[in-house]
């Protein structure tokens, strides 16, 4: 099943998107698949066909400010969750998702988790791979560095910071061609660099894991936890205290990005919660 690219702009802002579409239309929730931080929707190159091989409109978008989107100056965008949660909504409608199911992963996973929050109507199930769920998250040193100044001014222009920090977030080795493709926008322009630093220095997590941990005690759609327990940032102790009622499936190879290391797993686990008839 081939992934298509494309570009659409949303409020004066220009999204790029990676698409899979079925052979055959079907009325099933379309699903909407967001990275983390500090990667981009090339993360979800494996997941994506197989997704729309089991009959699903996949969806991945590189978030503002990285990837191949848009990467505003400051003054322009704000870099704030609220900031990214309009922004997203405004492409959701564009998209016309008006009911889809959402899967997040990363450190900007907690604003899809947000998202989710504010508008609970739109979301028909929800996925949730090695994200911030509580106040016990915590943002690692090897991300946080890149918000502080003048130390991130210069961290976020290395054009090689992406690829060591994916690495090092999942305990492998990524491929050569793979790795190109993420420190493209980092060789292309500093505006990269300056996207990443704002969106460090503006994630705001302990604000956002407050409204996540207190929200999802109320959450009522089918809810699956993906957690590769190797992951050195965020413990799977986090997936186990988070919501009683959720779905929780350790991925025991995986490190903080499941879907880069372990993706024949999460495409699997993905398939089949998002198949699964709900009683």
């Amino acid at each position: 099943m081939a992934t298509q690219e494309n570009t659409i702009e949303v409020g004066g802002l220009k999204w790029f998107y990676r698409a899979a579409e079925p052979m055959n239309p079907s009325e099933k929730s379309p699903v909407l698949l967001l990275h983390g931080l500090p990667s981009q929707s090339y993360g979800w190159r494996n997941v994506l066909p197989v997704l729309a091989g089991h009959g699903f409109r996949a969806i991945a978008p590189d978030w503002i400010g990285c990837g191949a989107s848009a990467k505003p100056d400051k003054r322009n965008f704000a870099y704030t969750p609220d900031a990214y949660i309009a922004a997203l909504a405004a492409l959701v409608q564009a998209l016309e998702l008006k009911k889809f199911s959402l899967v997040v992963q990363g450190f900007l996973g907690s604003m899809g988790l947000q998202y989710a929050l504010r508008h609970p109507e739109q979301i028909d199930r929800l996925a949730i791979l090695n994200a911030p769920l509580t106040t016990a998250a915590k943002l690692p040193w090897k991300i946080r560095q890149m918000g502080i100044p003048l130390v991130g001014e210069m961290l976020t222009q290395d054009p090689l910071l992406t690829e060591r920090t994916l690495e090092g977030g999942g305990g492998y080795v990524i491929d050569e061609e793979d790795l190109e493709i993420y420190r493209r926008p980092f060789l292309k322009s500093s505006e990269a660099g300056r996207s990443l630093l704002a969106i460090v220095k503006n994630l705001q997590l302990s604000d956002a894991t407050a409204e996540i941990q207190a929200g999802f005690a109320q959450w009522q759609k089918p809810l699956l936890l993906l957690w590769g327990t190797r992951d050195p940032w965020l413990p799977y102790s986090l997936a186990e205290t988070f919501a009683a009622d959720a779905e929780l499936n350790p991925l025991t190879e995986a490190g903080h990005y499941p879907q880069e290391d372990r993706h024949e797993q999460v495409s699997m686990a993905l398939s089949d919660f998002l198949r699964r008839q709900i009683l």
